[in-house]
C-alpha cells in the first residue's frame, strides 16, 4: 500500500473515523489494529519480522528492567543478547547476499546467494526498538508492561516505512492516550500531507525522470551529469522531506506529535550542520547510541592516550572523536544499504567531519590571517556553497549503481557539457515534447521552495502565518497545491517514497 496510492488515502481516512468513533480508553486499539493491517497489507510474512523484534525487546526490556537494581551484570548481559538478535536479524535479511557476493569475489568462490525476503522497513523499527532497550538500560525511560502498547510503539503504521524514528520516553504515551478531535489540529495536519505530496508528486517525481535517464544512460547522457546529480538532489529532498511531511501530518491526525526529521539541510554551513539538520533523527540516534557510548568507552579513552603521546595533547583529544566519527558514519552507509556505494557515500561524509576536526586550529588561524570574523553575508553564503557542492558530490555515490559509476558520472560532470542533452530526455507521456515545460516546472518548484526556507530561516513561521489568513486566502492556496498535483504530479510517472525501501 503506496503512500501516495488513493488506497492509502482511503485507508487513512477510514482509520482516522473508527479512532474517533471509538471511546478514549480503546483508541490506542485501533491504532494498533490498523498499523498491522496497513503492514498485512504488504505481505503476512512481513508481519514475522515485526512480530519477532517486537516479541524480543519487549521481553528483553522487561528483563533489564527487573535486574538492573538486583543484578545489573545480568541486565547487561540481557541488553547485549537483545541487541544482538534484533540487529542479527537484520544483517541477515539485509546483508547476507552482498556478503556473500563480495567473498565469493574475493575468494573466487561460488557461493549461492538466498531468496531473503527483506521486510518493509525493516530498519526503522529496529533501530527504534534498539533505541528502547537501550534507553530502558540507562534508565531513560520505563520498561513498557503491556505487550500491546510495546507493539503498537515499534509498529505505528505512519512512521514505520520511513521514520521518523522515535524514542519510547517521547512517543509512548501519545499513542496510548485517547485524543480528542481538534478541527484545527486535523486542519494542520491535511496542509502537511498536501504540502508533502505537492513536493512528492510535482518535484520529486519530475527530477527523477531526469534522474534516471541521465543515470540510466551516462554514455548517452555524458554531456549533463552535473544536472544529474542536481536533479538528484532535488528529488532526494522533496521525496524525503515530502515523506515526512505526509507522516507527520498523518500521525496529527491522529492528534500525535513526531519528530521533525528536516530543517532546512541545504541551508546549512559545514557537513556537520547538514547532518543536524537532514534525517534528524538517525542523527541523533547515532549521536546518542553509538557516538557518545564509543567516544567515552575505556577503549578510546586509551586510544587517546595513545594519540597525546605521539601527536600532542591537541591531536591526541581530538583522534578520539574522529575516530568515532569515522566508525558512525560507516554504519550509516551500511544502514543506508549493502552495497560499496553506501558506504562510499557514508565514509564521504565521515573523512570530511574528521578531517575538520582535526583541522579546527588551523582553520582559525586561516580565518585570522584573512581578517574573517564568520559573521560577514559574503562568508555565510560561501560556507552554504560549498555545503551543498560537498553534499552534491556524496550524492554521486548514492545514486549511482556502482562506486565505479559514481567516479565516472564525477568524471563527466567536469569534462563534458553540454546541456542541449537535457532536452532529448522524454518527459512524460507527451515525449520530449513534453521535456521543457517539465524543466520548467522543476525551476518553478525549486523557486517556491528556496523562498519557503529562506523565509523560515529568518525566523518566519510559515504554517502559523498561514493560520492567521483569511479562509479565501487558505482556499486559494489550498486549491493551488491540490490543481499543481492534478495537473502536474499525474504526468509523471507514479514512484513511492525512496527512504520507505529501508
Amino acid at each position: 500500500m503506496s503512500l501516495v496510492s488513493n488506497v492509502f488515502i482511503l485507508f487513512v481516512i477510514a482509520s482516522v473515523a473508527v479512532y474517533y468513533f471509538l471511546p478514549k480508553r480503546f483508541r490506542w486499539w485501533a491504532l494498533l489494529v490498523s498499523s498491522y493491517v496497513y503492514y498485512l497489507a504488504a505481505g503476512p510474512k512481513y508481519v514475522v519480522y515485526l512480530l519477532f523484534s517486537s516479541v524480543l525487546t519487549y521481553l528483553c526490556g522487561k528483563g533489564i528492567a527487573g535486574s538492573l537494581e538486583e543484578n545489573k551484570k545480568r541486565a547487561k548481559r540481557i541488553l547485549v543478547i537483545g541487541l544482538i538478535l534484533n540487529f542479527g536479524m537484520l544483517g541477515v535479511v539485509k546483508y547476507t547476499n552482498f556478503i556473500l557476493e563480495n567473498l565469493n569475489a574475493i575468494f573466487r568462490m561460488e557461493l549461492p546467494g538466498m531468496a531473503i525476503l527483506l521486510p518493509l522497513g525493516i530498519s526503522f523499527y529496529i533501530f527504534q526498538s534498539s533505541g528502547y532497550l537501550l534507553d530502558v538500560y540507562w534508565k531513560r525511560t520505563e520498561a513498557e508492561k503491556n505487550f500491546f502498547r510495546y507493539a503498537l510503539f515499534v509498529s505505528f503504521f505512519p512512521q514505520i516505512l520511513q521514520g521518523p524514528i522515535g524514542r519510547h520516553s517521547k512517543l509512548a504515551e501519545q499513542l496510548y492516550v485517547g485524543h480528542c478531535f481538534e478541527t484545527e489540529r486535523i486542519m494542520r495536519g491535511m496542509e502537511r500531507i498536501l504540502w508533502g505530496f505537492f513536493k512528492k508528486m510535482v518535484l520529486a517525481d519530475w527530477a527523477a525522470v531526469f534522474v534516471d535517464a541521465i543515470f540510466g544512460n551516462p554514455d548517452t547522457y555524458h554531456g549533463v551529469a552535473i544536472f544529474g546529480v542536481l536533479f538528484y538532489s532535488v528529488q532526494l529532498y522533496a521525496d524525503f522531506s515530502g515523506g515526512m511531511d505526509v507522516v507527520i501530518g498523518i500521525a496529527s491526525l491522529f492528534g500525535i506529535t513526531l519528530d521533525e526529521n528536516f530543517k532546512r539541510p541545504y541551508f546549512a554551513v559545514s557537513i556537520t550542520d547538514f547532518w543536524h539538520r537532514w534525517h534528524i533523527t538517525l542523527g541523533t540516534w547515532m549521536k546518542d547510541y553509538v557516538f557518545y557510548p564509543l567516544s567515552l568507552s575505556k577503549g578510546m579513552n586509551k586510544f587517546g592516550k595513545w594519540g597525546k603521546e605521539h601527536f600532542g595533547k591537541k591531536t591526541g583529544r581530538k583522534l578520539p572523536i574522529c575516530l568515532a566519527n569515522l566508525i558512525v558514519f560507516f554504519l550509516v552507509g551500511v544502514w543506508h544499504g549493502p552495497a560499496w556505494k553506501f558506504i562510499a557515500y557514508g565514509m564521504f561524509s565521515g573523512v570530511i567531519i574528521a578531517f575538520s576536526g582535526l583541522m579546527t586550529e588551523e582553520y582559525r588561524k586561516w580565518k585570522k590571517a584573512l581578517h574573517i570574523s564568520g559573521k560577514e553575508r559574503w562568508y555565510h553564503v560561501f560556507t552554504i556553497v560549498r555545503t551543498f557542492l560537498l553534499v552534491n558530490i556524496s550524492w554521486f555515490f548514492d545514486c549511482s549503481e556502482t562506486v565505479g559509476q559514481a567516479v565516472k558520472m564525477m568524471k563527466y560532470a567536469v569534462t563534458s557539457f553540454a546541456p542541449e542533452q537535457l532536452l532529448l530526455i522524454p518527459a512524460g507521456r507527451e515525449g520530449v515534447a513534453f521535456t521543457p515545460y517539465a524543466l520548467l516546472i522543476i525551476v518553478v518548484g525549486c523557486l517556491l521552495l528556496f523562498i519557503i526556507g529562506i523565509l523560515q530561516e529568518r525566523g518566519m513561521k510559515i504554517r502559523e502565518t498561514l493560520a492567521k489568513q483569511n479562509l479565501v486566502v487558505r482556499f486559494c492556496i489550498y486549491m493551488g497545491l491540490l490543481l499543481a498535483i492534478g495537473f502536474f504530479g499525474s504526468t509523471a510517472a507514479v514512484r513511492g517514497f525512496i527512504y520507505a525501501q529501508f
